[in-house]
């Protein structure tokens, strides 16, 4: 009993261990840029990009980069990784295997969010991407090719939303 105890007792504290440091470097960082995410008429977050010193020039120079988005609607994990594959698809010309290989990751890390809930991406300094859910480490995508892909789909030249780009960049002070 107690040996199992104790076991339970690791189990916990490693787990705590392995999520508190993303937990910490996300509250610690300094927003660069925000602005609003809507499609048509409807508003479907709002995006918050933050770095160490609250400045982004590069991926390399900045990381830690934290992209946060903050729901204002019911979205399935479904469609998150279906939007995901369509943004890699218009910035790329075509998808790869590592975008299918990615997305299997995504389907098991991400959730379905409700309004109010909170995603983050923790481009973290070893190259890797950490993601959270509302406070909660869903777990990395330990491909280091993955980092600044997935980002580019907010900040990447080849966007889709510019006007949020800019934003984020705090370039302005509005997005799209």
């Amino acid at each position: 009993m107690l040996v199992k105890t104790r076991f339970k007792e690791l189990l916990l504290s490693s787990l705590l261990l392995c999520t508190a440091p993303a937990i910490a470097t996300e509250t610690a960082l300094q927003t660069v840029g925000q602005g609003q995410f809507s499609y048509l008429f409807w508003d479907l977050y709002e995006a918050r990009l933050a770095t160490a010193d609250g400045q982004f020039s590069s991926y390399q120079q900045n990381k830690p980069v934290l992209l946060e988005l903050s729901y204002q609607r019911d979205i399935s994990k479904a469609d998150f990784v279906e939007a995901t594959l369509d943004q890699w698809q218009a910035q790329q010309g075509t998808l790869q295997q590592r975008h299918q290989d990615w997305a299997k990751q995504l389907t098991l890390l991400w959730r379905d969010v409700k309004k109010g809930d909170r995603l983050a991406c923790l481009y973290r300094a070893d190259g890797l991407v950490e993601f959270s859910f509302n406070g909660q480490s869903l777990g990395v995508v330990e491909d280091p090719a993955f980092g600044a892909e997935f980002l580019d789909i907010w900040l990447g030249a080849k966007t889709t939303a510019p006007k949020l780009r800019l934003a984020l960049l705090g370039q302005n002070k509005k997005g799209s």
